[in-house]
């Protein structure tokens, strides 16, 4: 994942540099008699960014590329977790040319965010990261009277249908699931098996057991580490909650052997079934190797059962029929659907578009949205007069004569 999460970056620096076409304002030539209107997309200022841990790399270059190609400086705070990388990126983009003072770096906690949030100078700030923290950013930065987009937390579900192909349905959950050990705001974290597709537990199951839980940096693993001992500890205590409350463990991934590393904060791949809302491992973000299963008898219960959860991030269907994925597409109530595509990211040539519960703001990162996040708008109405022009005496209306 960290090769992913240099390259889904710069995939986005690439767009950046495409500022020309997409920062264009809008013409309407002779509105009226000799006026025209036009807009014109101007910087804000100086704009901020606040980052995760699990993407070091290509949350920054969400960021600051777009806000700097649209005329902006940048403030960007990196988890403090892992802020190595993101210091590595501010200096490969100084070296690249890009003027002192136009991007920085703070570093802290939440004394740092706050400041952020309050100082007038900055007008806009940009988050990914969880809930809790995402809703203090919102509610802080736009009373201070700043724009703000706040990508948030997420339960992101997948409906497997069961004349979808199995071998392909079956590896994509198991990568979704599991793959960066479950961190990632786009996790596939639920997977509601439709009719005969609820036999496909046992080798679901066996998909799993092939991944290798290693070190990250060692070639072959599949499945690393969590962040921290804390990490640790809240997932393996969300998966004996899960056992306590009444879900079936079907593949429990507490305590693998890792040899070289039995330190180390590892949890393998974790499979449920039988979950129902109001169990802790369905109800919260587990940030961890662990997937839900759910049942339902067809597509419609299944489309229900999704849009009743609050969060809104991605989605995805497996299935071979049109029908029954152009149906999905358009009754779920989820910003990012994906169709045989387990993890929805968007290049950036399209918007970052989660909703309801997993973001606040009205524009995402990247694509179209973010260049309006980083300008503001002037329109301007103009008309222009020589030494012959007639004049027509006061006009007391609104009307443009």
């Amino acid at each position: 994942d960290a090769e992913g999460d240099v390259f889904r970056g710069l995939e986005v620096v690439e767009h950046a540099a495409s500022i020309g076409n997409l920062q264009l304002g809008e013409l309407a030539n002779n509105v009226a008699g000799g006026v025209d209107t036009y807009t014109l997309l101007q910087p804000l200022g100086v704009c901020a960014g606040i980052t995760p841990f699990n993407f070091p790399a290509m949350i920054p270059l969400w960021m600051f590329p777009m806000a700097i190609a649209t005329g902006n400086t940048f403030v960007l705070k990196p988890s403090e977790q892992d802020p190595m990388v993101t210091m590595r990126l501010v200096e490969l983009a100084m070296e690249a040319g890009i003027p002192a003072g136009v991007l920085n770096v703070v570093h802290g906690g939440e004394m740092a965010v706050n400041a952020l949030c309050d100082h007038k100078d900055i007008k806009a700030v940009s988050f990914v990261g969880s809930t809790k923290v995402g809703t203090h950013v919102y509610n802080r930065a736009t009373l201070a009277g700043k724009r703000a987009q706040c990508m948030m937390g997420a339960k992101n579900h997948a409906i497997v249908l069961p004349d979808a192909n199995k071998e392909q349905t079956l590896n994509a959950l198991a990568g979704a699931a599991f793959g960066a050990a479950g961190q990632r705001c786009m996790a596939l974290s639920v997977a509601v098996l439709v009719g005969e597709a609820q036999q496909w537990i046992p080798d679901l199951v066996a998909k799993a057991k092939t991944l290798k839980v290693n070190a990250g940096t060692e070639t072959g693993t599949d499945v690393g580490p969590l962040v921290s001992c804390a990490a640790l500890s809240r997932v393996e205590g969300l998966i004996e909650r899960g056992i306590a409350e009444g879900a079936k463990l079907e593949l429990d991934g507490r305590k693998p052997q890792v040899p070289g590393y039995e330190k180390g904060n590892f949890v393998g791949p974790t499979i449920f079934s039988g979950v129902k809302p109001g169990m802790s491992i369905y109800d919260q973000e587990v940030f961890g190797p662990v997937l839900v299963l759910v049942g339902a008898d067809h597509i419609d219960e299944a489309i229900e059962f999704i849009n009743a959860n609050p969060n809104g991030n991605g989605t995805a269907i497996f299935t071979q029929s049109g029908a029954a994925a152009r149906k999905f597409q358009e009754d779920i109530d989820v910003g990012q659907v994906g169709i045989n595509v387990p993890i929805p990211v968007p290049v950036p040539l399209f918007s970052f578009t989660g909703s309801r519960a997993s973001k606040l703001g009205d524009l995402g990162p990247y694509g179209k949205q973010v260049v309006m996040f980083y300008t503001q708008t002037k329109t301007i109405t103009a008309r222009w007069f020589d030494d012959s022009t007639t004049s027509h005496g006061v006009n007391t209306t609104i009307s443009l004569k």
